[in-house]
Order: structure tokens, then sequence, then C-alpha cells
């Protein structure tokens, strides 16, 4: 009888202790080993240069994971693959969560790369001929930002009660040069620069072509809704690696670094409000 009363003793002391192991291990939340995801170029450089090294000086283990598309690093992050991404903006972040059913969250902004008027043919807007071609994005949204900037400097008018973020060219009320538009996969934009008066070449892809951001004629006055995020899975917004993250994005040494390795990136409200 106490040899059977101790094995009994014994097995739920074992069951204890492995409820307890399986909480351990679930609190991955709280891990000082993370996985920070980025598109190769600028963003990565981002994570590896002005993030990273805040992180590892709370104590943290810190790898970047570096993707080549818009698709793998949000399927990555919603697996548990890794624990932050940086490469996306609010919208795409929003919608792209909604078409795949994830459950996705922006931490904050940091400083983007904007938009530029890019050309081979003038040295000013103010030079800018009637009837001058300019090549701007086929795709909705960066094409609302090429319009946006147009109307920053004065080249166009947009109709007031058309939204920022959707407008398009028929939304265009005034083209005081008579631009003409070509539409383009915005890939291409970067080379139509020596083919077109004018280029509207959002930053991710003047960057990736050697393109100086300030070599722009203009640059865009960019919407918070544009500016890339740093993303995690909504259960984890609260963690501590969250926390810490958002925590070394605030600090100065993170805008002195943005400041001397980003030239020419637009900073988001919250940086210029502080």
């Amino acid at each position: 009888m106490k040899k059977w009363f101790l094995g009994i003793i014994l097995l739920i002391a074992a069951s204890v202790l492995a409820a307890c192991g399986g909480n351990e291990s679930e609190t991955s939340s709280d891990t000082k080993d993370i996985k920070i995801g980025a598109t190769a170029g600028p963003y990565s450089d981002m994570v590896t240069k002005a993030i990273k090294p805040g992180l590892e000086e709370k104590g943290y283990k810190v790898e970047v994971v570096e993707f080549s598309d818009y698709i793998q690093p949000n399927k990555a992050l919603n697996n548990g693959d890794i624990q932050a991404n940086l490469f996306q903006h609010t919208i795409y972040l929003e919608n792209f969560a909604k078409e795949n059913n994830m459950d996705l969250t922006a931490l904050l902004s940091v400083p983007t790369a904007p938009m530029g008027i890019y050309s081979n043919t003038y040295q000013s807007l103010d030079e800018v001929k009637d009837g001058a071609t300019i090549t701007i994005p086929n795709d909705p949204t960066n094409a609302a930002r090429a319009f946006q900037t147009l109307e920053d400097e004065g080249l166009i008018t947009v109709d007031e009660g058309a939204d920022p973020i959707t407008v398009s060219e028929k939304d265009i009320i005034e083209n005081k040069k008579n631009l003409k538009f070509q539409p383009i996969e915005a890939g291409q934009l970067p080379r139509s620069v020596e083919s077109a008066d004018l280029a509207a070449v959002p930053g991710n892809f003047a960057l990736a072509a050697k393109m100086d951001l300030l070599s722009a004629l203009s640059l865009e006055n960019m919407l918070d809704e544009y500016r890339n995020v740093v993303a995690v899975k909504t259960e984890n917004k609260d963690a501590q690696f969250a926390k810490d993250i958002k925590a070394v994005l605030e600090t100065e040494d993170f805008e002195k670094t943005i400041d001397k390795e980003f030239k020419g990136f637009g900073k988001p409200e919250w940086m210029e409000s502080k």
C-alpha cells in the first residue's frame, strides 16, 4: 500500500512539473531571443543599424531575417517564425491581414523613404514645359501619392472632396502644365527617368536603383499611413519584447542613426512633434 501511495504521489508531482514546463514554453512573448524580418535593402539595414543595437543593450539576442518579397514577411510573422517585421506601411498591413485572415498590428511608424519626382530633363519643377510627360505608378495607392505630390508642388489641383489615399486622375480638376500621365509598373519607374520628362518614383524603388533621394526635384510630404511600420502579431502587442522595440524606436540614438545613415527619409509625425 505504501508503494502504491508513493507511486500516486510521484505521478501527481510529475504531472504538475510537466504543466509548469508547458506554460514556460508557451511564454514565447517574453523571450530574449527574437527574430525581426525585413526586406533586403534600407529596411533590413535600419533594423541592423538602428534597432538591433538598442535591443541588444536591453539584453536581447536579435537575428535579422531578410526577405525578397512583400508576402513572406507577414506569413512568417503570422506563423511565429519571426516576432516582428519592418517593410510595409499601415494601409498594406491592414489590407494584407484582412485578405489573408491574419491578426497583425502596427507598433509604431518609422522614417520612410519618400516618393520623389525625378528628371534628367529639368533642373527644377519651375522649368517644366507645357505637355511634359510624367511616368507614375500604375497601382492606385502609389498613383495617389504621386498626384498628391504634384498638387503640393502646384502643378495640378485635386478636387477637395477626394480622399487623399485614393486620389486618381479623374479627381484632377486643373492640370496647369497639361502634364501627360504614363502609368507603368512601379519597378520600372527608375529606368523611365531616361525616357520621360519627369518620373514619380517610390523611395524603395529609387534606393534599389541606387538613386540619391536628395537628387529628386521634389520629395513627397508623406501621409503617415504610407510610412513603414514595425508590425507584430496582435496577441504580442503588449508583450515585453514589443514594448522594448517601441522604446528603442523612441530613443535619441535611434533618431541620430536615422539622421546619419538614412538621409532623405521622411520622419513620422510622432518624431517631428517630440
